[in-house]
């Protein structure tokens, strides 16, 4: 990449992550939609597997999502200059907010119109969150891997309705990806090993349909 195209890069991305920073309402989760509609969607710098790898590294490193996500992505089109341009995009707009809502926090509390304008946001983040969901499931959906979906839904079923923590989550499932790479991998380094599998496969099936 030319010095004048990656300053491009740059500039772009500041603005991006600067936008999408002072206009996003209802935590991490709301910036990460965002974030695919911009750099997959109407730029087209990552596809939307990376989009989805990308999103799995922010929610499970420590910190905010949205500076997260904003570092992955910076590093993943710009190197480490990336991630210096998308990180001062994404925390300028709430220190800057923020610093000015804690001048007057007082007035803030009590104003019946600021209390009903969050109220109403609350519908909106919910539904920019769902649809977020919405895309990413359909894109694991869209693999035809019958585990990645049966983790995809076990997943969802013990974070909602067990109350397990999402970092256990995350890292049990970061594990068995692990696991399963390193399984295959080894299986294609072994075609003996892989042979005998299907060996054993087909025996079975036999077995199954003398029964």
């Amino acid at each position: 990449m030319k010095a004048s195209e990656k300053g491009h890069v740059l500039l772009r991305l500041f603005l991006s992550t600067l936008y999408l920073s002072t206009f996003t309402f209802g935590g991490g989760y709301v910036i990460v939609t965002l974030l695919k509609d911009t750099f997959v969607d109407k730029y087209h710098w990552i596809d939307e597997e990376e989009m989805l790898d990308l999103t799995a590294i922010a929610q499970s490193s420590p910190g905010a999502v949205a500076v997260n996500g904003a570092i992955v992505i910076g590093f993943k089109l710009a190197g480490f200059p990336g991630v210096i341009a998308s990180v001062f995009g994404a925390i300028i707009p709430p220190m800057v907010i923020l610093s000015l809502v804690s001048l007057c926090y007082t007035a803030f509390c009590t104003n019946p119109l600021i209390a009903a304008m969050l109220n109403g946001m609350k519908a909106g983040v919910g539904a920019v969150i769902v649809s977020a969901v919405w895309d990413m499931g359909s894109s694991v959906l869209q693999t035809k891997d019958r585990v990645g979906v049966l983790i995809m839904l076990l997943s969802f079923c013990l974070s909602c309705f067990g109350g397990v923590n999402a970092v256990y989550i995350i890292f049990c499932t970061a594990a068995f990806g692990m696991l399963r790479a390193l399984c295959h991998e080894l299986r294609q380094k072994n075609p003996l090993s892989q042979s005998r599998f299907r060996g054993f496969s087909d025996m079975f099936r036999n077995l199954h349909k003398e029964n």
